[in-house]
């Protein structure tokens, strides 16, 4: 039997296929999802889409049919990015699930649900109630109603597109040459349709849609899936390069020299110019995106609002506050005009025209958004991660200077430098973050911290 507890997590449910995620458990998910959500008493439908992962339109299918089982109807809007499911929930107002598991390799595959207009689901709004009742009617199945739901099909990518474009209109910019790697996912299918006009040359790098990832995977986070993306950068002389993630809703940047420009850096950027747009507003940015981004919305006269990691507490917090954006250090950036949804491909868009609206090169332009030196994410192995956090707290809670807060794991701080420590939901594992003003604070406060994880294996990402 499916343990179905092990593949739902805090925000959407990942499994390995067949062996954790079948046809049963997204059969029984949607009837529970329907029950849950209460979809039948409004709106009555719910929108459907996958990636191109081999298993993924069977299991939508399946998904599908659970739905229509309970008399609701299905939207099935077919191959999409998880950005593009948003924006048809968004559209539609309705709510939706979206087949992918994003970066992971392709034995995986996934769920991520949301409400109408995308709003999310999650460990505390839904996500363990559907847990629950799936795993009560998994194995024998839902009780079908009399009168089954239907489901119709509607293809919404040109809508998608031209919706971005309404956003960001780069057609006043000067002419930009932009490698793309799609890593072989969703990119490669959204990618054309969003610049299928205008003043931007795309170079496409594996496109080609094949959710067994040939190439690479399709997890721009870990340095070695950029290589390809830099190598060809630098060899076209491009101005740019882009690269996104198996479901095309987080992308990473690369500039003309073919180095990494960080998430927080994207933030900055894009804080910026919708605060110009929406003066004194509220932008949101987790505790792990470097100090210069709350400098940065401060001096351009925003409101810097702290959030816990994640999705759900990040639209959480827009909802909330109002807030016009919000980023996070993995990539995910947020936008009230897309639902408060996550859309790599509208954070695409703006730093496109953050760039061809003035004569810099990347590398100069987006240098005044990197104010500070990270050590990036190291993943630990640990037997005891609260008893760690434990001690990492004792060793630096007395020092004068310094202070500590715990809105998401331990975040401790001084004039200088700053690091966060986490536990990982699903894995064994501490996640540490340092920061500081130059690279040997930054190296001198990551080493001491890494000395406290005794017995650690340390994996960059």
């Amino acid at each position: 039997m499916v343990d179905v507890a092990a593949i739902f997590k805090a925000y959407d449910v990942r499994g390995v296929v067949p062996d954790q995620l079948d046809e049963s458990v997204a059969r029984a998910t949607g009837a529970a999802f329907v029950e849950v959500l209460d979809v039948l008493a409004s709106p009555g439908a719910v929108v459907v889409g996958y990636d191109m992962r081999p298993s993924s339109p069977a299991l939508a299918a399946a998904f599908a049919e659970g739905v229509t089982s309970t008399g609701a109807d299905v939207v099935d809007i077919g191959l999409a990015s998880t950005d593009q499911l948003y924006f048809a929930s968004g559209r539609l107002q309705l709510p939706g699930a979206m087949f992918t598991a994003s970066h992971n390799p392709a034995r995986y595959n996934g769920i991520k649900m949301c409400r109408a207009g995308a709003s999310p689901v999650g460990s505390e709004s839904g996500l363990r109630d559907i847990a629950d009742l799936v795993a009560k009617t998994v194995t024998d199945g839902p009780a079908p109603v009399a009168v089954p739901g239907k489901v119709a099909r509607k293809n919404l990518l040109t809508a998608y597109a031209d919706h971005l474009n309404d956003l960001v209109d780069l057609s006043g910019i000067r002419p930009l040459t932009v490698v793309v790697d799609a890593g072989n996912g969703m990119g490669g299918y959204t990618v054309p349709a969003v610049f299928a006009s205008g003043p931007v040359r795309i170079i496409p790098l594996y496109f080609e849609l094949d959710g067994n990832f040939p190439n690479h995977e399709a997890n721009p986070l870990d340095p070695k899936n950029l290589v390809d993306l830099q190598a060809k950068v630098r060899e076209a002389g491009a101005d740019l390069g882009l690269a996104f993630d198996g479901d095309a809703d987080r992308c990473f940047v690369v500039d003309e020299k073919g180095d990494p420009i960080s998430p927080s850096a994207v933030t900055g950027a894009v804080a910026v110019r919708e605060l110009a747009k929406h003066p004194g507003s509220a932008v949101i940015h987790n505790l792990i995106t470097s100090r210069a981004v709350p400098e940065l919305i401060t001096e351009h006269g925003g409101t810097p609002v702290r959030s816990r990691v994640g999705h759900s507490y990040i639209k959480q917090k827009m909802a909330e506050t109002d807030a016009v954006f919000g980023g996070e250090h993995s990539a995910h950036y947020y936008f009230r005009d897309f639902w408060r949804a996550d859309t790599g491909m509208l954070a695409a868009l703006h730093v496109l025209a953050a760039l061809g609206e003035q004569d810099k090169p990347a590398s100069e332009l987006f240098a005044e958004y990197e104010r500070y030196v990270a050590s990036g994410e190291l993943n630990n192995k640990v037997d005891d991660a609260a008893a760690t956090v434990a001690a990492i707290e004792d060793t630096y809670g007395d020092k004068p200077g310094i202070t500590v807060d715990h809105l998401d794991g331990l975040t401790v701080s001084a004039p200088q430098w700053w690091f966060n420590v986490r536990a990982s939901n699903t894995e064994p594992l501490l996640r540490l973050n340092v920061e500081a003003a130059d690279r040997s604070t930054m190296e001198r406060v990551r080493d001491e911290v890494l000395a406290l994880i005794t017995g650690a294996s340390v994996e960059e990402n």
